[in-house]
Parts: C-alpha cells; structure tokens; sequence
C-alpha cells in the first residue's frame, strides 16, 4: 500500500473517520495501530526491528531524564547511538564497506574472500533513525523532557505519513503534538487536502512520466545519444524533484488532516541562486538534522577557516552516504560540498547573500533552538522569493538560478548513474555531443510541456507554502481549479506502478 494506490484512499478515509470521533488518547493509539498496520502492508517482518529499535530509545531516554551524573548519561546516549546507527549500518552499509575494503586490497595485490550479507534494506530505516536519534540527542542536552506515554512515543515514531520517506520530524516539533489535544480545525484540514493534491499531480503526471524518459536512457548509455542523455539529465531533476516533493506534499498534507503540522521539506529549490540557497530549500528537514546534529557540534563556523571549510565538506559527504551505499552518493556529496565553498564566490548576488557561513544549512550556526522551529522552515515570508520579487527574475538573477540549476544537474548524473565509471562516460558523452554541436531534438515533447506548467505555477506561487495555498480566491475559480488538476491527474497519470525514489534510502 502506497499514497498513490486506491487502497491508501480507502485506509485514509476510514482511519480519519474514526479518529475525529476519539480523544486524545484514544486518536493516539489509533494513529499507532494505524501505522503498523501501513508498514506491515510493505513487510511485516521488519515491524519487530522497527519496535526494538525505538523501545531502546524509548527506555534510554527515560534514563537520561532522571540521571544526574554525566558518565551515566553519557553511556546510556552512547547505547541509543550504537543501537541506532548499529542497525543503520548492517543493513545498509556492512556490504558497501565489506566489498570496498575487498577491491582495495584486490588493488594493492591481496586477495580477500568477502562475505555480503545481501539483506533487504528495512523500509523507510533511515528516516525514522535519524528521527528516533534526534529525540534521544535532544533529551540528552535537556532539551525536551522524557516522555512517559509509550502510545504517543511510538506514534511519533511510526506515524504512517512521514514513516517510510519523511519528512524528517524532530520531537521537539512533533513528538510534543501527540501530548496535546487536537482540535477539527476546518482551514486546516483543507490546506491539508489542497497540498496533498498538489503532492499527488506532481509524483503521478508529472515524475511518473519523466521516469520512462530518464530509465531509457540511463539504463542503457551507450544506446543513446549525448543530446539524449543530457536531456534526460533535466527530465530527472525534475522527476526527482517532483518525486521526493510530491511525497512530501502528500505526507504533510496527511498529517493536517489530523491536526498535526509537520515541518517543510521543500521550497521551490530550483528557484535558488546559489549551492547554499539550494540546500535551504531541498530536503531541508535532512539539512535541519546535520546541522544540529553533526554541524554544530564538530565546531560550525566558531573554530578556524580550514576547520569550518571541513566541517561543511563532512556534513555534506555524511549526506551522500546517508542517501545510499554507493560511491556515487558520496561524491553526489563532496560535490555539493565544493559547491557550498566555491561556488557563491562567483554566483554572489544581493538577494543571495553569497557568503556560505551567513547563509545557510549546515553552515548557519545559530543554535538549534533559534532555528530548528517551524518558524525557520514553515512561513512563506522566511523563505522569501526566489528570484526576486517582480514576476520575473532579474537578468542577474535568471543567470544564478540557471548556473545553479545547472550544476545541481551536474550533480544528479553520479546520484542516478549505477557507477563512478558510468557517471564519468555519461559526462563525457554529453560534452562531447555538445562541442560537435549535432544537436538531437528532445524525444518527448510532452514531458517538456509538463514541466514548464509546473515551473509556472510554482514561481507564481513561489511566496507560498505550496501552489494551491489559493483560499483567498473566489469559490468558483478555486473549485474549478481541483476539478482541472484531478481530471489531469485521471487522463494523464501512468497505469503501471511507480515506487518513489527516496523509498530505496
């Protein structure tokens, strides 16, 4: 069961019909049953690692509450890390290392045996680790209290939305919500509606189509021409784009319709004009997490240049590993950390503010407290407009948003190639195909429709949370709206199932 069957609608129908007629307690363990019920859907076998897991926490936690003495507290931290980034990396990594450890003494002429697990990585792992991680970790620096309800504890950690692919949810943000009575909010529950509408067009219309264009041509890049597979580059930046965000809509707009505000993942990040920019508006709960987590406390921006300068290239090669077991993903990683350092230098412009360490995540090192709240992720306000503030970019503007864009493309060809050495032929075909100037027309005239009328709606609506943020126009126009996107979404969506991306990490 995933949120783009007809099943998902059905579970999500009755669970919150049921749930508006419970209190408090009761919408918890409901939520809770609700949840295990979703993931055992996906593969109930994983369901008691998944429990073990955040009992561990749960219990560690508790003794940290109530411990006085530092060493004590320490240990039972170090019990919730090892516990957590232990499971974390059997599953996903003992295999990557294990063979990179085997090629790299194949190299230097010692011949090893390898073992490879080869296990089924647990849905969704990465995600509630890092969440479950970031509860302990808070607890530990007396940020928030211990929680005593183990329905609440578990349904934060299991609430069905944001369980398999995010957004990633600290507990300071959601954890104290299940504590709190939740009122039917009506405008809430609508906007919830909207966004996961909005989540739906994007993932089934758009990225499902551009998959088939992108899956012909990396599956194969010697069949296809440069002009071809620098196409279909673009195409999967925006699948991808309209993937993770499309499930993100549809997470946070599943969530409201509870009563539970979640934090922004996305914010139009192809509008960015800068590497550092980018990293505000992608992912940004993944981005929210380093820099609390790792960031900070390697030091930030308060020790030495050449310090600071590794700690951000530390954070961003932990985010490509984080994403998968390849070493495509880390340097997917160290190239967006060379681009957070270089590259502002020569992008600089006024709604910019260029330098890394005033800008952003990871390199903003305010303290978590001042800028892990939903205030820093959620207003349309902090998050200002894209470009600027007229209906179109300024020259300058339109250059950095394109340079940006473009070097983010660069990127994505490690994170979608199956290999460095793969990666590498890609590059060099479609530079090739690009100085012989034999230009090849795009296959799918379509995809390339879709994607302006995304971008047009999205930077006509860029000072919003999300494009159908649209309460304040009239009834009929608002009506005809949802009735033109599900109608597109019924004639143009694809019949066969397409997983989404981030459920691989």
């Amino acid at each position: 069961m995933t949120f783009t069957t007809p099943a998902f609608l059905v579970f999500l129908v009755v669970v919150w019909t049921l749930y508006w007629n419970l209190k408090r307690k009761a919408q918890n363990g409901l939520i809770l049953a609700a949840s295990v019920f979703f993931y055992a859907c996906w593969d109930w076998r994983f369901l008691g690692l998944l429990f073990f897991n955040a009992g561990v926490d749960y219990i560690a936690a508790l003794l940290l509450d109530r411990e006085t003495d530092h060493s004590k507290r320490k240990a039972w931290l170090l019990l919730s890390l090892a516990s957590n980034l232990g499971i974390l990396g059997f599953f996903k990594y003992f295999d990557f290392f294990t063979a990179s450890f085997s090629a790299a003494a194949s190299a230097i002429g010692v011949q090893t045996n390898p073992v490879l697990l080869e296990v089924i990585l647990p849905l969704g792992i990465s995600f509630y680790t890092f969440q479950a991680l970031s509860y302990t970790i808070d607890v530990y620096r007396r940020r928030i209290p211990a929680i005593h309800d183990p329905i609440a504890y578990f349904s934060f950690i299991c609430f069905f939305p944001h369980m398999v692919a995010g957004p990633i949810q600290q507990a300071k943000h959601l954890l104290v919500q299940f504590e709190r009575e939740r009122t039917f909010d009506t405008a809430f529950v609508t906007d919830g509606a909207r966004q996961m509408l909005w989540g739906f067009f994007k993932k089934m219309v758009v990225a499902d189509n551009l998959a088939r264009i992108v899956n012909d041509a990396f599956s194969d890049p010697s069949a296809v021409s440069g002009w071809q597979l620098l196409w279909a580059t673009y195409c999967f930046a925006w699948q991808i784009y309209c993937d993770f965000s499309g499930y993100t809509d549809i997470a946070i707009g599943c969530a409201r319709l509870f009563g539970f505000d979640m934090t922004r993942n996305f914010a139009y990040p192809y509008f960015s004009q800068s590497v550092p920019e980018f990293w505000r508006r992608w992912h940004i709960t993944l981005s929210n997490w380093f820099r609390d987590y790792l960031y900070i406390p390697l030091g930030g921006n308060r020790v030495g240049a050449w310090r600071h300068k590794m700690n951000i290239l530390l954070v961003f090669l932990a985010s490509g590993l984080w994403h998968g077991a390849n070493w495509t993903f880390v340097v997917w990683g160290l190239l967006h950390g060379l681009g957070f350092l270089i590259l502002p230098r020569f992008l600089a412009t006024p709604a910019n503010n260029a330098t890394p360490a005033n800008n952003a995540t990871p390199a903003n090192n305010a303290t978590p407290a001042n800028n892990a709240t939903p205030a820093n992720n959620a207003t349309p306000s902090n998050n200002a407009t894209p470009g600027g503030e007229g209906v179109l970019p300024s020259p300058r503007a339109l250059i950095a948003i394109v340079a940006t864009f473009h070097f983010v493309c660069l990127a994505w060809i490690f994170f979608r190639a199956e290999s460095l050495t793969e990666a590498i032929y890609i590059i060099e075909k479609i530079g090739a195909s690009i100085i012989s100037g034999n230009f090849d027309k795009p296959q799918d005239v379509r995809a390339m429709i879709l994607v302006s009328f995304l971008v047009a709606i999205e930077w006509l609506q860029r000072r919003r949370q999300h494009p159908l943020q649209i309460e304040f126009w009239p009834r009929p126009l608002r009506w005809a709206t949802y009735y033109f996107l599900v109608l597109i979404i019924f004639s143009r969506a694809k019949l066969d199932y397409t997983p989404f991306i981030y459920f691989q990490f």
